[in-house]
This record gives structure tokens, sequence and C-alpha cells, in this order.
């Protein structure tokens, strides 16, 4: 993991320092709403539906068993709801499908007080928020993968410490969010960000960049296009540079609608894509600018020095293990994933409980994932995209003392992949945005597919829940999404079906299809039965559903799905 140094610590205290002076500022009523709203915004505190949100980053997914600690003792301590009608709420957190931490009850009086503690263990809010540049996000098995071409690590952590507080950038048009795959198979979705990146060799064995810009979800899902095929790792920098500038010049800013990159993508097309290779030889060109963007050899074996495996991995022999108990083996088939270091594995903590909102985490919960991380996994975690946690450095012969551990802590759900394991925001129960709830589909449709036989039979299956067009729970990547949608106040749901997040497993990245008008609150989990009911029948042998999707069409799920429709739900969405 990076390793904060003496500038980094005093950078971030620095910051909490000055959130404290602007926080009392504003609840002695020096600094109006609207002043203060950008300097909070600066710092992910959000005001959501019911009390502040708080994001907290988590740069590329890595944590120490130490930050997560400090994470329960934040929620366990400050997300309590003392009174009021929500008396009792919190003492959680959320994990998000970009690596973040979200906290929904935290007083804003003792937001300046988060801030420190987090501070504390080298952690902040900043730039989780805002019209800049977002935490730089990866591969879960980012350094660990056995299909890597390049270690991620190192290259996100430069790129975080070169976009945090960039003057040029800390305005953009809108939100602005990157994320490196580093591995043949693409696990960080970069084809649905502002900027995608992808490591590369050359054919001399040369390390750079291949880099999509232009993708993103919201009302108008584009998938990234490749903008140049191979940029040196010494410049991509500049190369990036490049890009946020000409998007800075010409974005849009008359409509919220409108602003994102991919919008400016679409409209020029091949005129952005020279603007910027134009403003990369320029900068090239230029020698101070030159000089001060590109990556210095000794500063990225600076940061790589923090990337080196951990003390204590070494390869291990390859134990036999006993596969006897059914429970054990489902759960080495979906939990437990390939090392690069022969004896070792990486291992999902599902955090997909049967009445616990997907990603939500209680601060007892947190401890004991600290506690296991301790114990098997050199006191590291991460974040992963699926919103679970995984220990990266476990040795294969702990397996059977993990699994009991992890059981015994609710942590053992088989489920990796399956329907179950689903992404979802937390909807209309807290975002002051969110036309629909989604934690209440999420429960119900946990609940009817609780049968592990079952689950292991429908296979892999990707089920993504949004409650609004934003797509914070990437429905549009889904095999199987569901948007939330407002119709005079009342809740219904929009079913899209065959998206992809660029894996292997599901194809290249592209947005899911409609499945006709829109789903009573009733009727869309009926109606994604019905879907995979059309699955169970149809499928070939061994077929996964995207492959049956794609060789049957849309129509037969497409009629299924509509035929569980009631009279009332014939109203076009």
């Amino acid at each position: 993991m990076y390793v904060y140094t003496a500038f980094d610590r005093h950078f971030v205290r620095q910051r909490a320092a000055q959130f404290r002076d602007q926080l009392e500022r504003h609840l002695s009523g020096q600094l109006g709403g609207d002043e203060f709203r950008p300097l909070r915004l600066q710092n992910g505190w959000y005001i959501q539906r019911h009390a502040p949100m708080l994001r907290v980053a988590i740069p590329y997914g890595e944590l120490s068993s130490r930050q997560l600690r400090q994470l329960a003792r934040i929620a366990r301590e400050y997300d309590v709801v003392s009174e009021g009608p929500f008396k009792g709420q919190g003492g959680y957190g959320h994990f998000t499908t970009r690596q973040n931490l979200q906290y929904n009850w935290i007083p804003l009086p003792k937001s300046a007080d988060v801030m420190e503690l987090l501070a504390d263990v080298d952690m902040h809010g900043i730039q989780t928020s805002g019209n800049c540049i977002r935490n730089i996000t990866s591969d879960v098995f980012a350094g660990i993968a056995t299909d890597e071409i390049v270690d991620p690590r190192p290259y996100c952590e430069v790129l975080r410490q070169w976009s945090t507080l960039h003057p040029e950038f800390a305005h953009l048009p809108r939100k602005f969010k990157i994320a490196v795959s580093g591995a043949l198979e693409d696990r960080a979705a970069i084809g649905w960000h502002d900027v995608g990146l992808q490591l590369r060799k050359n054919a001399a064995g040369e390390v750079g960049f291949e880099v999509l810009v232009g993708g993103g979800m919201g009302r108008t899902p584009i998938v990234g296009t490749v903008i140049n095929s191979f940029v040196p790792w010494q410049q991509i920098l500049i190369y990036l540079e490049a890009v946020v500038r000409v998007y800075n010049l010409y974005g849009r800013r008359d409509n919220l609608y409108k602003a994102r990159i991919k919008i400016l993508v679409k409209a020029e097309g091949q005129k952005y894509f020279d603007a910027v290779n134009a403003e990369f030889a320029r900068i090239l060109a230029d020698d101070a600018g030159g000089h001060e963007h590109i990556i210095p050899d000794s500063e990225l074996a600076r940061v790589k020095a923090c990337f080196v495996d951990p003390a204590g991995v070494a390869p291990q022999a390859e134990p036999t293990l006993d596969t006897s108990d059914k429970a054990f083996a489902r759960w080495l088939e979906r939990n437990v994933h390939p090392h690069r270091v022969p004896g070792l594995r990486a291992v999902t903590l599902s955090l997909k409980r049967l009445g616990i909102p997907p990603g939500d985490t209680s601060a007892d919960v947190m401890d004991t994932a600290a506690a296991l991380a301790d114990r098997f996994s050199l006191g590291e975690l991460r974040v992963s995209h699926r919103q679970n946690l995984v220990l990266p450095w476990v040795k294969a012969s702990d397996l059977p003392e993990l699994f009991q551990a992890a059981r015994a802590a609710g942590f053992a759900t088989s489920n990796a992949g399956l329907l179950t394991d689903q992404i979802a925001c937390p909807g209309g129960d807290f975002c002051a945005l969110a036309n629909a709830r989604s934690l209440p589909l999420a429960a119900e449709l946990a609940e009817r597919y609780q049968d592990p036989d079952e689950l292991e039979a429908l296979g892999d299956l990707d089920l993504h829940i949004s409650g609004c067009i934003n797509s914070c729970g990437h429905h549009h990547s889904g095999h199987i999404g569901v948007l939330g949608v407002d119709k005079d106040g009342t809740e219904w749901y929009q079913l899209t079906l065959g998206g992809s997040d660029g894996s292997t497993l599901s194809g290249p990245a592209v947005a899911g299809k409609v499945v006709g008008p829109s789903f009573a609150a009733g009727e869309i989990a009926d109606a994604i039965d019905a879907v995979i009911d059309t699955f169970q029948q149809q499928r070939q042998a061994g077929e996964r559903f995207i492959d049956a999707l794609k060789r049957l069409g849309h129509e037969p799920f497409k009629a299924a799905a509509n035929a569980v429709r009631t009279s009332t739900a014939k109203v076009q969405a």
C-alpha cells in the first residue's frame, strides 16, 4: 500500500483544519449556505434527504485494517441519530461502486471532528464530490491478478497526487471520473468512465496506456472511445492534461445535463480528438510544461516502492483441501480467487447478507473484517466495484480456517458473481436526487433467491439497481438493470437487459436495452422473475444468462416481463 509521506500527512491535516474553520464560520452565521456549499462539497460533504452525507475516498480500493477500524469508530460514534423521527438510525457505512465509503447520518456540527479522525489514518473526503477529478478507481485484484500486464496501483497513486487540488481542474463543467486497468480482464469498467486507462506493453516491452475518453452512464449512456492507443507512461499526465484542458475549454456549462465530457466527445468527435492531440503536442514542445509533467523514473520508483509485496509474502506449497463440506466447496468456487503468488489466494468477504442493503456495513462488521484482515491477509483489504471487501494475501492452507471465521461473522455468503451479489445505490431512502427506492427491491429479490443450489444453477448474472438516472447503481451495465423513475409522485421502474461492464464474461461494454414501458413498484420483482424463468426454460446446457440473451434476442424476455404487467402499469414511461 502507498505510505503517506510527512508532506502527505501535513496536507490532509491542514485540509481538515481549514474545513474546521470554514464549518465554524458557517455555524456562526459568517458563511451563508451558498458560500459554504462549495467548501463542504470539496471535502465530500453533501446534504441528502434526511441528513448530511460524507463520502470518504478509498483510492483504487486499497484499505488497511487500521483504516477500517477508524471507519468503524466513526460509524459507531458519529453516524448516529440520537433524537427526532429517525432516532436510532445509523452506525454503519455504505461501500459504493467507485471504491468509496459513505456515511448517511453524521450531524454537520460534528463533521470537522470526523475529518480530523480520517486524517489521523491518512484518509479524507477531498474531491469525492464537486465538478473536479474524483477518486481514481482500479481493479480490485491489482498487483495480485494472474492475468496482470502491469500493476496499475503506482500509476493510480501518481494520478491521485497530480489531480488532487489541481488548480486548473477544480471547477470543471461537470464531475470527472478516471479508472485504470492493468490486466487482460477489465475489472474496473474503464469504458464507462470519463477517461479509461488500459496499461499495455508494446513490442519492445515498454509500458504505456491505451486511453479511452467520453464514457459515462446517466441520461445518455455512452461507452468511451479510444483516442490514443499507446501513450508512454512518462507522458500520461501530459496527455490527461490535454484531455481535461480541452474539455474545460469547450465543455458546456449552460446545461447540467449536457455538461459531461461524453456529450462533448459525441458532439465533436474527431474535432475533439484533434484538439486534444494538438494540445498534447504543444505541451510536449513547451520545455517548462514538458519537464514539469513528464513523470521522472525516480518518482515512479519512489511510488512503486510502496507497492512491493508485504513482508511475509512468499510462495507456498499448494495444500490438498477437504471439500466434502458442500458449503465450503461452494465458497471455494465462488469467493476464492487465483493469485499470482503460488499458494496464495484472494478471498471475497461478501457484504450481501439477507436483510442488509448491498454495500452497507455496520461498525461491528467493519471491526470484524479488520480482524480477519490482520489474521489472514497481513492487515490489508480491498473494496470492490461490486460493493464487497476482498482479502488479497490469504494462504491457501488457511482457507478452511478463514471459511469458518467468515461464516461465523456472516461474510461467507457464497454468491460472488451470482444474482444476489447485486449492485444497488442507496436510492430514495437516502438520496435527495432519487426518483425511487432501490433497497426494498434489492431486499425482495435477495429474499426470493436464497436457495444456493438454485443460484449456482442460474450461474453468473449481473443485477444492477439505480434509484435515478444518475446511475450510481450502474444499471446500464447490468445483464439485468433496474432504473427507478417517477410518475406523478409514485415509484416506477424501467427494466433493461443485456448491459455489460466490459469484462470477458459479459463482452465489450454496452448499455442494456429498455424492456418496454416501466413497471409499477409491485410488479418489477415479478417482471425480473419472468425474465429469469424464460432463461431457465430456453437456455442450452451450461449456458450463461448473457449468452442466452445474445442468442435468443430480447423479444422472448421482453414478452415474458410485459406479461406480468397489470392494467394500471400500461401507462407509458
